[in-house]
């Protein structure tokens, strides 16, 4: 739990250094991971001495989820540019709900109904970030910043689940990382030179902070994230990954100056209590209340 705490704790620190970094979204994506493996690679190189090396079926998952993490990479700092660090990575935190269909449509696990209800409250929140609702709200284009964030939660969601089946060894959580970590670099530097937006030339001080984004985030954030995910239920992970979206609209506000308008803050509070309604089982006699309504409005 401490590792898992300590892990959204850092990555709560990553939309702030991207939006410090200044530079296209792909560009951001391709160093921030391109700059954590060597350190990634020296881990992995002490598990492998350890324990052996890991099934080549294991490093094709593991390039899988790179895929899956570039995507949500690139589509999050388009959404962190154009709504900002703090509503953008509470928006790339939808997970916890569209997990659980995701389930549901591959493994036949039918979703409780307490997800159920969360579903309309997160996009509720969603549409109150969006700034449809209002006029002033934060952001050159909320709108679209609320699309690419929803996006990101469906590639994240994705990556989430590929990352959990390749961590059953909870002895080695670098290997996976690097596999993931290196493809993602590859790819996001392939879908930057396609959409134009990628520059391999460092600047400074944008490759400071993308170094330093690197190194705590990718490296240290993830695995912490890593060592935690297959020791504890998915629905305590979900709650302390919390962290991680309040940190980030806390340290938006005092690092970036970032001020969402007082709808688009609702809008984080609504998201968070559907997620936590999605997460936290209800008391017994809830649950049969919510039962019991579900089968009156069937009716």
């Amino acid at each position: 739990m401490l590792a898992g705490l300590l892990g959204a704790t850092a990555i709560a620190f990553s939309a702030i250094l991207v939006k410090l970094a200044k530079v296209e979204p792909s560009t951001a994506a391709v160093f921030r991971c391109f700059y954590a493996l060597p350190l990634l690679a020296v881990f992995a190189a002490r598990e492998t001495r350890l324990y052996g090396p890991r099934p080549r079926r294991d490093h094709w998952i593991g390039a899988l989820a790179g895929v899956l993490f570039s995507a949500d990479l690139i589509l999050w700092h388009h959404s962190i540019a154009d709504v900002g660090a703090g509503l953008a990575t509470v928006l790339g935190n939808l997970q916890v709900v569209l997990v659980a269909f995701a389930a549901w449509a591959v493994l036949g696990e039918r979703p409780e109904r307490r997800i159920v209800a969360a579903v309309p409250v997160v996009f509720t929140g969603a549409v109150m970030i969006s700034g449809v609702l209002e006029t002033g709200g934060y952001g050159r284009d909320p709108v679209l910043g609320t699309i690419y964030g929803v996006l990101t939660t469906l590639a994240y969601s994705a990556f989430l689940l590929v990352l959990r089946q390749i961590n059953r060894d909870v002895r080695r959580p670098a290997g996976p990382l690097l596999d993931a970590t290196a493809t993602s670099a590859a790819v996001s530097a392939v879908a930057g030179a396609l959409l134009g937006e990628v520059s391999l030339v460092p600047t400074w001080p944008a490759h400071g902070w993308l170094l330093l984004l690197a190194l705590t985030s990718q490296v240290v954030g993830w695995l912490l994230i890593s060592v935690s995910l297959p020791r504890l239920p998915a629905a305590l992970t979900s709650v302390l990954l919390l962290v991680q979206p309040i940190g980030s609209v806390t340290l938006g506000v005092l690092i970036l100056g970032e001020h969402p308008s007082t709808l688009q803050l609702l809008g984080v509070v609504v998201i968070l209590g559907g997620v936590l309604l999605a997460t936290l089982k209800l008391p017994a006699r809830a649950a049969a209340a919510l039962a019991l309504d579900a089968e009156v409005s069937s009716h």
